[in-house]
């Protein structure tokens, strides 16, 4: 690790580093109260599409808790809406014209990010003109398959029917959409990195719905695509695959430098699946911010301890944190990861 290399971006190119980083999914929002005192004032795309207030919310957490990473406050529909998507958050996004046909497909338009999002990226040149302690920034898109799940089906579910059932009736269609989200999330992401974002990272929600051969030739193929345009951007890049347990063998080779894993995963396994060639986010439970705070240190612990004090891990939750926990329990979870790792790697 050189001088000056924040913790967090030396983890995630799997150097040494003097304890381990710690950021948290969804750390900017519901669970603190600034964040609510300003959300009952602003509605949620205006918070997301409001520069000043985007910059504001993802500032937040870093006041409140020594993180070693900020991540954009935004959302995964954000492009699509610039792609002529017509959607709504009710709360959570509804596209009010699902997107079924070869017609709907050939209607969406290139996203170009000065164009059709430049708040996003006028958000982070002032999120990097205001974070605390040289705390890098983390720009990040929906993988393509999430998007798609989105886009086909119309509306969150636990299953995606409708999407999930598109990729078997019409597989070509599928393909083409798919192929048409990830160059946009590239394009998307590419103009995050040159407004400021120093590492990138592909949300994929929604992939560990699929059996595994559909993973690999339509979720996986369309992440691969994003993120192999976006190597010139030179940052690091990371991939998170949720309810990813049965597929984890398919990302040793992903154009990733760090793979982010839900909680259903020790990551001593998910380092052997990788085979020691990624970094590795994750992924204690976020049910675990309600317990005691002796079970709370205990579960950070077995955490830190299955991740093998081995260069290249980065502290996560296994999912986004819950709306109703303490703020308390999150300024413990970060002191006891720090103080522990730092423990360990000054007795290495």
């Amino acid at each position: 690790m050189s001088a000056g290399t924040p913790v967090f971006l030396a983890a995630c190119r799997r150097e040494p580093v003097p304890y381990t980083p710690i950021w948290i999914m969804r750390q900017a929002g519901r669970y603190l109260p600034e964040y609510r005192e300003l959300r009952a004032k602003v509605s949620f795309d205006a918070l997301t599409r409001t520069p000043q207030l985007a910059a504001e919310v993802t500032l937040q957490p870093l006041r409140r808790f020594a993180l070693d990473a900020a991540i954009l406050f935004s959302d995964i529909m954000t492009p699509l809406q610039g792609m002529g998507v017509d959607l709504t958050f009710e709360p959570g996004p509804v596209v009010r014209e699902p997107i079924r046909s070869d017609a709907a497909i050939e209607a969406l338009r290139p996203l170009s990010p000065e164009r059709d999002v430049p708040f996003v990226l006028e958000s982070i040149r002032l999120i990097r003109a205001a974070a605390p302690r040289g705390v890098p920034l983390i720009g990040f898109a929906g993988g393509p398959f999430t998007l798609f799940c989105y886009l086909v089906g119309g509306r969150q579910s636990k299953q995606f029917e409708a999407a999930r059932a598109f990729l078997y009736s019409d597989p070509d269609a599928a393909g083409r959409l798919l192929e048409r989200l990830a160059d946009a999330m590239a394009a998307y992401l590419a103009a995050q990195a040159t407004a400021g974002a120093q590492a990138l990272m592909l949300f994929e929600s929604w992939g560990g719905l699929l059996a595994p051969p559909q993973f690999e030739q339509f979720a996986l193929r369309a992440a691969r695509r994003t993120l192999a345009a976006l190597r010139s951007c030179g940052v690091p890049l990371i991939y998170y695959l949720n309810q990813g347990s049965a597929l984890l063998k398919h990302l040793a080779t992903i154009e990733a430098d760090v793979i982010g894993v839900d909680w259903r995963s020790p990551l001593d396994e998910v380092r052997r699946v990788l085979g020691g060639l990624k970094a590795v986010q994750g992924n204690l439970d976020p049910a675990a911010l309600f317990a005691p705070p002796e079970v709370l240190e205990q579960e950070a612990g077995r955490v830190l301890h299955e991740a093998g004090g081995l260069p290249g891990h980065i502290f996560n939750l296994g999912h986004g944190i819950w709306p109703h926990t303490d703020p308390e329990a999150v300024a413990r979870l970060v002191d006891v990861v720090h103080e522990r790792s730092a423990r360990a790697a000054g007795a290495r």
